[in-house]
């Protein structure tokens, strides 16, 4: 089953709902759950769609199953049942909801396409991971594979697909081969975009839906502005 935007409302991006879930498009800036910057999370804005849309009185629930990093964009899934919830969590858990990543970078790889594997350890100070090409302590396994979808004039999209899920672990990895993503001043590129955003987008993911058992496959459209408009001509 393959799902297009069903709702744009308030600035949400809605990309498929059900009774069960609820996948949205993220924007840079947003943050998917609450941290210590207070600052309004999605899932905030998710509760407020749903409290409109159905006229619910009282708490709206809603469960986080996984998160993108505030700066980039792109496919976000949140449970609205308690049942859907564990098993999509599972899902997640055991790989079997399939995602992959769109990246801007201005050095192009030396190969079209390839394999980087890395052991990457986090510094929750700076909130930064810092990869190694060996297993040192406190470092996990990193693993992504890449394609080059395409050329501009200054810039290379890249197909991402990640075998493990580590913290940055597309902006790291990307990074120590000379091809930091557009914007990300954090890995290395050398400006960051006016908005504060990086050129990363969740482009799409497909999954056994938890409660119906039917395959679903959702692609989110990336942000307007010139580069991306370049790469979907």
């Amino acid at each position: 089953m393959s799902k297009k935007i069903i709702s744009n409302k308030s600035n949400l991006q809605v990309l498929f709902e059900d009774n069960h879930i609820i996948v949205v498009n993220k924007r840079a800036g947003d943050i998917v759950q609450g941290d210590k910057t207070r600052d309004k999370p999605l899932s905030d804005v998710v509760k407020e769609y749903i409290a409109e849309k159905y006229n619910k009185p009282g708490n709206v629930y809603l469960g986080v199953v996984h998160r993108l990093d505030r700066p980039t964009t792109g496919v976000v899934i949140f449970s609205k049942t308690s049942k859907a919830l564990p098993r999509l969590n599972k899902l997640f858990a055991d790989k079997e909801a399939k995602k992959n990543y769109w990246a801007v970078v201005k050095n192009k790889p030396t190969k079209g396409n390839g394999t980087l594997i890395h052991w990457l350890k986090k510094n929750p100070k700076n909130n930064k991971s810092t990869p190694y090409p060996k297993e040192i302590k406190e470092s996990k396994k990193a693993i992504l594979h890449y394609k080059v979808l395409k050329s501009l004039n200054n810039y290379h999209l890249l197909e991402i697909n990640l075998e493990t899920g580590r913290h940055h672990q597309i902006r790291t990895q990307l990074s120590s081969i000379g091809s930091p993503i557009k914007g990300d001043l954090k890995y290395g590129f050398n400006r960051s975009n006016p908005d504060a955003s990086i050129h990363l987008h969740a482009r799409h993911i497909s999954f056994i839906h938890p409660v119906k058992k039917e395959p679903i496959n959702i692609t989110a459209p990336p942000p307007s502005d010139a580069i991306w408009d370049a790469c979907l001509d």
